[in-house]
C-alpha cells in the first residue's frame, strides 16, 4: 500500500484534523477543515493522482519578506490540492524522522525551537563557547533539483508511487504566472507545503556530520548554528558548511553570517540568548517596527485621500498586526503556520522587547488617530486603543503563560 492510499481515506483525514484542532488552531481554520473534509474536496484530488494525471500548476508569487521590503518568490498550488499536499506533508514527516539527527529542528514531531533553545541552555559549558551563525542564502529555491532527486528516490523509494510523485513535482518545468504556464527553475519551490520535507532531507548529511562529531548543533530548514570551544574550531565548522554547501549548488548569505565569543549574546531563529535570559532578537524588533511605520503611514494616507475616518484606518492598522502576530497564519504565502506569537511565546523568558513592540504600536495608531507625532498625539489614550480592538503583546503573553 502506497501512502498516497492514504490521501482519500477519511480516516487519515480526521486524525489531520484531531491533529490540527489539537493546537491553538485558530476558529475560522479549523471550520474551513472541518468543511474542507466534510464535503471530500479532497477526493478529485486524489482521485486524479492515482490516475496518474499532471498534477495543478503552483502559481508563482512575489511577497514582502515580513518587516522589510525585500522580495520572495513563492509557489502557492490551487486550494484543494494545496490541502492534500498538506496532509501528505504530515504523513511524510512521521513516518520518515528516523531519517533525521537530532540537530535537525525544522518540521519535525514533537520539536520546537524552543527544544533547540533549551537543549543548548543545558549543555555544560555552553556558555564559555564561541558560536558560528549561518543563513543560507535563498535556501528553497536555489536546490538544483537534478541534486535533490537522488536524495528523494533513496528516502521514499520503497514506495514508488510515492517517489515518482514527489519527483514528478519537482522535475515538472511549468508555473503559472498572470494565468499563463512559464517555465522556471524553482528548486523545491518556497510556500508549498512538501517544501518543508525537501528542505529537511537535502541536508540530512550535514546534520548527521555534527551528530557524529558531537559538536552543539541546530539547523532549522535555513538556519544553522553551531559551538565550538575556540574561534579557530568555529572558523573550521564554518569552512565545512561553506564547503558543503558549495558541493550542493548552495551558499551562505555574508549578510546573516556571525561568530560570537563568550559571554556574548547569540542569535537564532529569531531568539538573542544571552546567558539564562531568552528574548526576541533585536533585528527582529526593528524588522517589526519598520513594518508598522510602513502600514501607519499608507493608512494615513489612504485615510486623507479617500476621507475616511482616522478610527477606521486604526481599526484597519489593528486587523493587520492581530491576524499577523496573535491569530493567522506566520506568512501569507502558508509556508508555515505558526502564528508569530506562537513562535515567541513559548521561548522567551522576558517581556522586555514585547514592551518595546507594544509602546510602538500604540505610537503607530496614536499617529493614525491624531495626524501628529507631538504631544497632541496622547489625546488618543490606551482606553481609546483598546475599544478599537487593540491587544497588548504583553497581556496576551501573560496569558498564554497561563494555559502551559
Amino acid at each position: 500500500m502506497s501512502m498516497l492510499d492514504l490521501l482519500s481515506s477519511p480516516d487519515t483525514w480526521e486524525a489531520f484534523y484531531r491533529y490540527k484542532t489539537s493546537l491553538i488552531c485558530p476558529e475560522a481554520e479549523a471550520e474551513a477543515l472541518r468543511a474542507f473534509i466534510d464535503a471530500r474536496v479532497y477526493l478529485p484530488v486524489c482521485e486524479g493522482m492515482a490516475a496518474g494525471h499532471r498534477f495543478a500548476l503552483p502559481r508563482r508569487a512575489v511577497i514582502s519578506k515580513m518587516g522589510t521590503q525585500k522580495k520572495r518568490v513563492v509557489y502557492i498550488y490551487p486550494p484543494a490540492e494545496n490541502m492534500v499536499c498538506k496532509l501528505l506533508t504530515w504523513l511524510l514527516l512521521r513516518r520518515y524522522d528516523e531519517l533525521f539527527a537530532d540537530g535537525l529542528y525544522s518540521f519535525r514531531p514533537g520539536r520546537t525551537a524552543k527544544d533547540a533553545v533549551r537543549k543548548f541552555l543545558r549543555t555544560p559549558g555552553i556558555r564559555q563557547q564561541y558560536t558560528y551563525k549561518a543563513d543560507i542564502h535563498n535556501y528553497f529555491n536555489s536546490v538544483p533539483v537534478e541534486r535533490l532527486l537522488p536524495a528523494v528516490r533513496e528516502a521514499v523509494g520503497e514506495d514508488e508511487r510515492l517517489c515518482t510523485f514527489l519527483c514528478g513535482l519537482l522535475e515538472e518545468p511549468e508555473v503559472l504566472e498572470g494565468g499563463k504556464p512559464i517555465r522556471e527553475e524553482k528548486g523545491m519551490m518556497a510556500g508549498t507545503p512538501l517544501s518543508s520535507f525537501y528542505a529537511n532531507l537535502y541536508l540530512k548529511e550535514l546534520d548527521a556530520h555534527f551528530e557524529e562529531a558531537g559538536v552543539p548543533y541546530a539547523r532549522y530548514s535555513d538556519d544553522i548554528l553551531v559551538f565550538a570551544d575556540t574561534r579557530e574550531e568555529a572558523e573550521a565548522h564554518a569552512a565545512f558548511i561553506r564547503q558543503f554547501l558549495s558541493e550542493r549548488g548552495l551558499s551562505i548569505n555574508p549578510e546573516k553570517e556571525t561568530f560570537t565569543a563568550p559571554g556574548e549574546p547569540w542569535v537564532f531563529l529569531g531568539f538573542e540568548v544571552a546567558g539564562d535570559r531568552v528574548d526576541i532578537a533585536p533585528a527582529t524588533v526593528k524588522k517589526l517596527k519598520q513594518k508598522m511605520r510602513r502600514k501607519a503611514r499608507a493608512l494615513t494616507r489612504w485615510a486623507a485621500r479617500n476621507g475616511v475616518e482616522p478610527e477606521k484606518a486604526a481599526k484597519a492598522f489593528i486587523r493587520v498586526f492581530n491576524r499577523k502576530l496573535l491569530e493567522g497564519p506566520a506568512a501569507a504565502d502558508g509556508a508555515h503556520e505558526l502564528t508569530w506569537s506562537r513562535w515567541f511565546f513559548p521561548v522567551i523568558t522576558t517581556t522586555d522587547s514585547l514592551h518595546v513592540i507594544d509602546r510602538y504600536a500604540q505610537e503607530c495608531l496614536r499617529y493614525i488617530l491624531t495626524g501628529t507625532r507631538t504631544k497632541a498625539r496622547y489625546r488618543a489614550r490606551y482606553e481609546d486603543l483598546k475599544a478599537l480592538g487593540y491587544r497588548s503583546l504583553v497581556h496576551e503573553y501573560y496569558a498564554f503563560e497561563k494555559t502551559v
